[in-house]
């Protein structure tokens, strides 16, 4: 009996590791190979021995005494030797029959097997004779949002590769080839081709301790035409637990993530401060390392979590991102006009748009190889102003609008509403949708916009500030022209005209190769500096 439970058991480890490896048919047959066994033990220990009709024990009813009442019948020794000896029988008999199950499910093991390789080799002969027949065609990758997206943060993209949607038809382009294929594009090609439609533009909100988030969040989320296509980040700084609910609250329609280092920043007496310009920076820093460097996105729009945006803040990005991508003399898109207010635009030219100098910044694109640029020597605070130093710009411009497509309405932050109550509070936001990726926007492109802007400022009439301030001495529509000269009479005539006098690195606010272009008692005017101009003078700060 021994030996036949050792078998038993031999055989059934043996199949038992055969067949747990398959699939999972065979594991199905193997646990019921294994449940029958028990049973089948458990059964054969506790029935009665199949003996001689008539003799006691027996399995038959009437029979007269039990399993247990043999010993007035059969001497003890004698009677367990033989018991052991005819279970061991059985247990055998038993055994054979397990032995031919066993080997009927190897048999269909194998017959399955074949059929599935039988199968798998159709399916290929199947494609390649459709792939014979019909015309080949790029595999189609969807657009996935960034809440379904799995994101390793231990290991950062290093080549960046955008997926696109199912048109068109080149679906995944790396940013090396796009690059090459824009810049090969003509000047009337580039403004009449559709704007790459399916380019993922993410949206990254910077966000701190202001629940007014919510103000900017809702706009955004009511404005955009696709989940898919304009996934948003928001970026939380400050640890702030009642932002951070509102935040949460808007569920899978964004991404929240949190900027981890909450640590003060060791900064010098003088400094401390502006301990908050210190923080903002670390903040832009490691958000946007996020959209690049993890989430491994090529270009990327920044708002912050006061700015409101306008219904065609979406179109007005698309349709400028293969203008930028082309122009290497670009390095931004921004929707901000610094001289936006009310009476300082024309409100009947939405779709008018400037190249500008100046980084204007407030909900502005960047690209990711710009952005590979910049961040190894990201400053430690003011980052705004350290973008617009030349070491940086290198004599690259950004475009900017007529008509802004962002506000702000916050004026508590750390710049103390600097500036917010004289200028910001009053820019005009566009409330109409301007349809951008319609339209031909080469006019942007550098070699089109100089020759075409230095004649139409400079064929306009130059006049006296005090000419345009009395608006009715002057003739015609315009655009008419006022010179300056220098640093302070710039900064003369603009507070004279109402446009802002402030200068960074010798740039004025809104300007381009020195001329700021506004609209002044329904007259366009060109604030500019003398015909030949040349460059900056980075002492005019």
């Amino acid at each position: 009996m021994l030996k036949a439970i050792s078998s038993l058991r031999s055989i059934v480890w043996c199949h038992w590791t055969m067949v747990r490896k398959k699939g999972s048919l065979i594991l199905c047959g193997a646990f019921l190979f294994v449940a029958w066994n028990a049973l089948l033990l458990l059964f054969l220990w506790g029935r009665p021995p199949i003996g001689r009709l008539g003799e006691g024990g027996g399995a038959e009813p009437g029979a007269g005494e039990e399993w247990g009442g043999r010993k007035a019948k059969v001497d003890g020794a004698n009677g367990l030797a033989g018991e052991v000896i005819r279970l061991a029988e059985e247990v055998e008999s038993e055994l054979e029959t397990q032995k031919k199950l066993l080997k009927q499910i190897q048999s269909h093991r194998v017959l399955w097997e074949q059929q599935k390789e039988l199968g798998k080799r159709e399916t290929e002969e199947a494609t390649e004779e459709r792939i014979t027949s019909e015309p080949k065609k790029p595999p189609q990758i969807l657009a996935v949002p960034l809440s379904n997206r799995i994101v390793d943060d231990a290991k950062p993209v290093t080549k960046k590769t955008q997926i696109l949607g199912v048109t068109p038809p080149h679906l995944v382009m790396e940013e090396e080839e796009h690059n090459q294929d824009n810049q090969k594009m003509g000047e009337n090609q580039l403004g009449l081709t559709k704007p790459s439609p399916q380019i993922i533009i993410p949206i990254l909100v910077i966000a701190c301790d202001r629940v007014t988030v919510k103000r900017s969040l809702d706009k955004l989320i009511q404005y955009r035409p696709s989940p898919e296509l304009y996934p948003i980040i928001v970026s939380q700084d400050c640890g702030h637990a009642d932002t951070a609910r509102v935040i949460g609250s808007y569920g899978s329609q964004l991404t929240h993530i949190r900027q981890p280092d909450l640590a003060d920043i060791p900064v010098r007496p003088d400094h401390r401060k502006f301990q908050g310009y210190y923080k903002i920076a670390r903040h832009y820093r490691w958000a946007l390392n996020q959209v690049f460097n993890v989430f491994a996105y090529s270009t990327v729009v920044i708002v912050e979590d006061d700015l409101e945006v306008a219904p065609d803040f979406f179109e007005y990005f698309r349709a400028l991102y293969p203008i930028l991508l082309s122009d290497p003399s670009l390095w931004c898109v921004s929707a901000w006009n610094d001289n936006g207010r009310d009476g300082l635009v024309d409100p009947g030219k939405a779709e008018l748009l400037y190249r500008t100098d100046f980084f204007p910044g407030l909900g502005w694109m960047l690209l990711s190889d710009v952005w590979a640029e910049l961040e190894p020597k990201w400053p430690k605070a003011f980052w705004d102003d350290w973008m617009r130093h030349p070491e940086q710009r290198k004599d690259r411009s950004c475009i900017r609008p007529e008509i802004s497509r962002t506000i702000t309405f916050g004026r508590k932050g750390v710049s103390l509403g600097q500036f917010f109550d004289q200028y910001l509070r009053y820019i005009k936001l566009n409330t109409e949708v301007v349809p951008f990726t319609q339209m031909n926007l080469s006019y942007l492109v550098r070699e089109n916009y100089d020759e075409s802007f230095e004649k139409q400022v400079y064929s306009a009439p130059l006049v006296k500030v005090e000419e345009v301030q009395q608006g009715s001495s002057l003739k015609g529509s315009g655009p008419f022209r006022v010179q300056y000269s220098s640093r302070d009479s710039f900064k003369v005539l603009a507070r004279s005209l109402g446009v802002m006098d402030d200068l960074k690195s010798g740039v004025p606010r809104a300007g381009y190769r020195g001329v700021v272009s506004f609209i002044s008692r329904g007259r366009r005017i060109y604030l500019a500096p003398p015909e030949g101009w040349a460059k900056y003078d980075t002492s005019w700060s």
